[in-house]
């Protein structure tokens, strides 16, 4: 009965246009119809108007103007509903979260956005997690971020899905080279080339960027290195690209610092941190045109992703310890009858050093390797034509992603000297872990757009999912002699429907509403650390595989959008998805430990407003986002730094109702671009979001409060001295806020305190370059 009642109030928002404003047909021209794919492999697309949800896309030439170091900086600053939380402290690592969902670079986080790179599925197969390092932004076209749970891109589409398209040479002809440096020692050089042989039907494409930067933290650095290249023939019916791409970077990053230790945010808590991620990804994609109205597409890929880590680990010990000239080691018991063991709650009153009275640390370092060998590919089938005397466009897929999976950990004993844990001896190692997993997911799926007329079309689409997971391993800790078995063989399965109509009264004006659903199979990492009896501790840690359940999502989304006289664009849309089994990081009461678990249900739901246009010289951008994202169930975890957890078991009660933590429940983007001659131009983003509780107060109860909101202000600006030169600048932060992203409770080892942890941002900065350029066209050039 729910479903038909949400159904009735979705067609009473479509239909209601048929009574909704005649008057505009006349009055408004039609504008250039922009074409989304339905699919992760790029086929034949439908036009915007007739997709039903409130996609955004970004392009080449908005990248370019605002130099974005990377794709999730241009995310952020930009489209709505999206906000980014740097927990690691490099700008290369940012937490991206869409409508309340995430993508992330740190194993552990729950992930709920698909991202495609020209068809291949980008998440991580070990942790589902997406490593934006990989991705030059020289090289991408244009992105489209979709809305909902769209099961036509299979799992981990829980709120929505990335799709990134590369460049190409027919497209992008010429030469174009950029040199830039500034602040924090950032230097850079970017390049790219494209072309076209006539006579052989090919056009090449490459594109490559070298960038270090020395972080405006201690130990906080950057070198990235990356190469795509892709070469594409034509024929009468049939086209094939062949693509590589290839990634060598090294990122060091600095946790989060208690409140007590903001006045110098330079300083690290502990160091070092670094990992090292290596790709190389080859991608086959071919079409061919059977007939006029019949196209066959597909695609073959391989990827070997090999990461490389470096954990630092320290907290509080739980036990005396001696204290040898300020360096705190592991060492006897103490047995002169103190007290010192950690208790649940309080300050100050931690394990101490007999001698001096100070919290004694327990540190460690964890050295992790993770090799990916990830392959397969799609095929799918596209016919167009009338159905039943109508305009119709079919298509059906299928789609299988493999993976072998190599992990293996140590973790060392430490000592910790002015901030930096030094391994006592490569001999002594605590912990010892050794994974093989392999993933195996398969697809079928479907979509089908029928218009009942030119106002009117509908979308019903399906996608049935398959996977399977086995993992071969074992966690052995040398301190307690004890050895738990990772091996486990699971297997999750569901089909996933959508509907949607789009009613369209205008070329100018249209109504939208959809209901979709998706689904997520628990990630290897997850399964491996999913016993509360023997918590682990992410990322350097994995102890049993207990089965997890399988999560759902339902989207129903509702809107409206149009243009304004043919020089501005905007939408409204409200949405709401209700998750199923949800899977939480659930902290345990070992410091720094947790496991995974289904947590019930969560909802996300809020509403969007968008418009951008272009004013004669100036072109202007809003995007206002609204999300409440709230746990749907109760449940308890442990959570000892909160102020109001339980002062014998150190549990938080979560309740329905509360908010979940790490979500900016409004954002606000806004952009302006002046023309000041034909020249010269120079653009101004702000970028606000509202407060958000920290990690570790799911039950918004902290006496700590919220993390602040922030509003910051980033300019640019580009003179082109010719057709081949061109100088610009950034500054990012313009007016120096201090404003921190990231927020976590936890207890300072260094005094013993219960304190609110941040990561501060980064303060104002500036850079400059310079561009070269030759053998496009204007109208080329005008794309960048």
């Amino acid at each position: 009965m729910k479903f038909f009642i949400r159904f009735s109030k979705l067609l009473f928002v479509v239909l209601a246009g048929l009574f909704f404003s005649e008057a505009y047909a006349e009055k408004l021209s039609t504008s250039t119809i922009e074409v989304v794919s339905p699919t992760p492999l790029q086929s034949i697309g439908l036009p915007l108007n007739q997709v039903p949800s409130n996609v955004q896309i970004g392009t080449a030439k908005e990248m370019s103007q605002q130099n974005s170091l990377n794709l999730s900086e241009f995310l952020d600053s930009n489209l709505g509903s999206i906000n980014t939380s740097g927990s690691v402290g490099n700008p290369y690592q940012n937490d991206v979260s869409y409508r309340g969902f995430n993508a992330s670079p740190i194993l552990g986080n729950p992930v709920g956005l698909s991202v495609y790179f020209d068809g291949i599925r980008f998440n991580e197969p070990f942790g589902d997690i997406v490593n934006w390092d990989l991705i030059p932004t020289n090289a991408i076209s244009t992105i489209n971020l979709m809305p909902g749970s769209n099961p036509l891109f299979g799992l981990n589409t829980l709120g929505g899905s990335l799709a990134v398209n590369t460049k190409n040479g027919a497209d992008y002809p010429g030469i174009k080279a950029s040199l830039m440096g500034g602040s924090w020692g950032r230097r850079s050089f970017e390049f790219e080339g494209g072309g076209v042989d006539k006579d052989k039907n090919i056009d090449y494409f490459i594109a490559g960027n070298i960038f270090h930067e020395d972080g405006w933290r201690d130990h906080s650095s950057s070198d990235v290195r990356q190469l795509f290249s892709k070469v594409r023939w034509h024929g009468d019916k049939s086209n094939i690209d062949l693509s590589l791409a290839l990634a060598d970077n090294k990122m060091e990053g600095t946790q989060a610092l208690p409140m007590s230790m903001m006045s110098n945010p330079e300083k690290p808590y502990t160091f070092p941190d670094h990992i090292k991620n290596q790709m190389i990804m080859i991608n086959l994609k071919g079409d061919h045109l059977i007939s006029d109205t019949k196209i066959l597409a597909g695609n073959a890929y391989f990827r070997r992703n090999q990461m490389k880590s470096f954990n630092s680990n320290a907290n509080i010990g739980d036990g005396c310890y001696l204290n040898n000239d300020g360096v705190h080691t592991r060492a006897n018991w103490n047995n002169n009858g103190l007290n010192c063991t950690l208790p649940v709650n309080g300050s100050n009153n931690g394990a101490k050093d007999p001698v001096n009275d100070d919290p004694v640390i327990d540190a460690q370092n964890v050295i992790s390797k993770t090799i990916q060998n990830g392959y397969g590919g799609s095929i799918q089938f596209t016919e167009l034509g009338d159905l039943l005397g109508h305009k119709n466009q079919a298509t059906i897929g299928a789609s299988a992603d493999l993976s072998n999976i190599h992990f293996s950990q140590n973790g060392f004993t430490a000592s910790l000297t002015n901030f930096e844990t030094v391994t006592d001896s490569p001999l002594d190692i605590q912990t010892q872990v050794s994974l093989k997993a392999k993933t195996y997911y398969y697809g079928l799926y479907g979509t089908n757009n029928f218009a009942f007329n030119d106002q009117l079309n509908m979308t019903l689409s399906g996608r049935y999912n398959l996977a399977f997971i086995d993992m071969l391993g074992s966690n052995v800790d040398t301190t307690t002699s004890t050895t738990t078995s990772l091996n486990g063989n699971h297997r999750y399965s569901r089909f996933n429907p959508a509907v949607g109509l789009n009613f369209n009264p205008t070329t100018q004006f249209g109504f939208y509403g959809g209901y979709n659903e998706g689904m997520r199979a628990p990630s290897p990492i997850e399964l491996s650390c999913a016993d509360p009896v023997h918590p682990c501790a992410l990322p350097t840690g994995f102890n049993s595989d207990p089965e997890l359940k399988k999560v759902v999502s339902k989207t129903w989304e509702g809107g409206v959008r149009g243009n304004l006289l043919d020089i501005a664009r905007w939408n409204a849309s409200v949405y709401e998805t209700d998750m199923t089994n949800d899977i939480q990081f659930i902290a345990a009461n070992t410091a720094g430990s947790g496991f995974f678990n289904n947590v019930g249900d969560t909802r996300r739901k809020g509403f969007e407003l968008g418009i951008n246009g272009k004013f004669d010289r100036l072109a202007l951008m809003a995007n206002y986002g609204y999300v409440d994202a709230t746990y749907e169930s109760n449940f308890s975890m442990s959570s000892v730094a909160n102020s109001s957890a339980n002062g014998t078991s150190g549990e938080i009660a979560v309740k329905k109702g509360d908010h979940m933590p790490g979500i900016a429940r409004q954002t606000l983007k806004l952009r302006g671009m002046y023309d000041l001659t034909s020249s010269w131009n120079i653009g101004a983003s702000v970028i606000s979001a509202t407060g958000q509780f920290a990690q570790g107060d799911q039950n918004n109860q902290d006496s700590h409060g919220k993390i602040p909101g922030y509003s910051v202000v980033n300019l640019d600006s580009r003179y082109t001295i010719n057709h081949e030169w061109a100088i610009f600048a950034k500054v990012n932060n313009l007016l120096d806020k201090d404003y921190s992203t990231y927020g976590v409770t936890g207890q300072n080892m260094y005094n013993g305190d219960f304190e609110q942890f941040r990561t501060p941002s980064a303060p104002r900065a500036g850079w400059l370059g310079v561009t070269y350029s030759f053998g496009s066209s204007k109208k080329e050039s005008d794309k960048d």
